[in-house]
């Protein structure tokens, strides 16, 4: 997704880690990729499934 204003991870190191970064700005998507291949694949999730996802990552 070329000109997508993408976010890491506050938790990521200075130098990207082993993250996740997610676009923003599209409405009912959630475009992600790994913070190290920054011109590799893009997935992209619906919101729906990417919200129950997150919160189980965060589960203890």
């Amino acid at each position: 997704m070329y000109g997508a204003d993408w976010r890491r991870s506050s938790h990521s190191n200075a130098n990207g880690g082993d993250c996740l970064e997610v676009a923003e700005g599209h409405p009912g998507l959630v475009p992600v990729r790994d913070s190290k291949r920054p011109h590799g694949p893009v997935l992209i999730v619906n919101t729906a499934a990417w919200t129950p996802f997150v919160e189980a990552v965060k589960a203890p």
